[in-house]
């Protein structure tokens, strides 16, 4: 099923690299990429210089290294960049079936790489006119049950993209994804955009699992304060770099520090000042140090108060 809730669509044939290094040998589903990001021609495909690694290892958790975008930098590219400045796991985050199983192989077979796997809010009415949702959801189902698949998601509902005829499969899926996390005990990562109140109601309703993570935290400071009183993780990506951003700089400010989480969301959402360019886990530290600067902490500090969240919230990646 072609991705679009993400600007991107399957790849074409030619998979030539650019990177000037010998391909590696690949077991995955479908090869280093399976899907190439939409590209208009305006914008810079450069890739930022690599920032100074913190003090102590952090972790990006939630990015999607099966998008190309720009040049060739497949996975084990990207996750040696990565892990050269100072980045000592990621998780690779599936959106629908087959990225899913693509994150779950790369997990199995890299010590860097855990998986959460899912049908993202804007692919379940794809698969629910197509009737097979329920088969789609018995995937996740299994493949969430792997060791190194630590997470649900992308999951939870966009009223951005999907109008009111998809909501239904949303919140069929969004329900399901939940079920499962809580069956498997891992982790929820929500993709919540333009549906803050309804994802709200909808894990009150029926529970929401242990750990619990807002991915790419798009609230606001109600928001932020709703779910320290239960518990829930917030994850700051790029965007919480951005200077218009006041919705999360004010989150920020009030979250709580226990609960605070670090990702890239690569390759969207690169942090500034190199918005609109590539983004890869390698540029978690520019988000880090931005964070810190906003909260009047060291940034080494805030990096490893992250850490710490992230391997409470989905264990050890070794």
């Amino acid at each position: 099923m072609p991705r679009s809730h993400d600007g991107t669509a399957p790849l074409a044939d030619d998979r030539s690299e650019t990177l000037g290094e010998a391909p590696r040998a690949t077991e995955l589903p479908g090869g280093e990429y399976i899907r190439e990001r939409f590209d208009d021609g305006k914008r810079d495909l450069t890739r930022p210089e690599p920032p100074e690694p913190l003090g102590v290892p952090i972790y990006d958790n939630h990015t999607h290294l099966e998008i190309k975008d720009g040049d060739g930098f497949p996975y084990w590219a990207a996750l040696d960049a990565a892990e050269r400045a100072g980045v000592a796991g990621v998780i690779q985050v599936g959106g629908d079936v087959e990225s899913s199983e693509w994150s779950a192989a790369l997990a199995a077979q890299d010590p860097r790489v855990l998986a959460a796997v899912a049908l993202h809010p804007n692919e379940a009415p794809g698969y629910a006119e197509a009737g097979t949702l329920p088969e789609a959801l018995a995937v996740i189902d299994r493949l969430a049950a792997q060791p190194r698949v630590r997470a649900v998601g992308e999951t939870g509902l966009d009223f951005f993209r999907t109008g009111d005829d998809g909501r239904r499969a949303q919140h069929e899926s969004f329900e399901a994804h939940i079920d499962i996390a809580k069956r498997h005990g891992i982790a929820l990562q929500i993709h919540d955009r333009d549906a803050h109140d309804a994802v709200v109601e909808t894990l009150l309703r029926v529970g929401a699992p242990e750990t619990t993570v807002f991915h790419c935290f798009s609230g606001d400071e109600h928001l932020a304060r709703l779910a320290a009183e239960h518990g829930w993780y917030l994850s700051f990506a790029g965007t919480v770099t951005f200077s218009n951003a006041k919705n999360l700089h004010a989150a920020l400010a009030v979250a709580d520090r226990s609960r605070i989480l670090v990702e890239t969301d690569a390759p969207f959402l690169t942090p500034a000042p190199h918005r609109g360019r590539p983004n890869s886990p390698y540029l978690t530290p520019v988000t880090v140090r931005s964070m810190a600067e906003r909260l009047g902490v060291d940034a080494d500090e805030l990096a490893a108060e992250t850490a710490e969240n992230t391997l409470r919230a989905y264990g050890d990646w070794r």
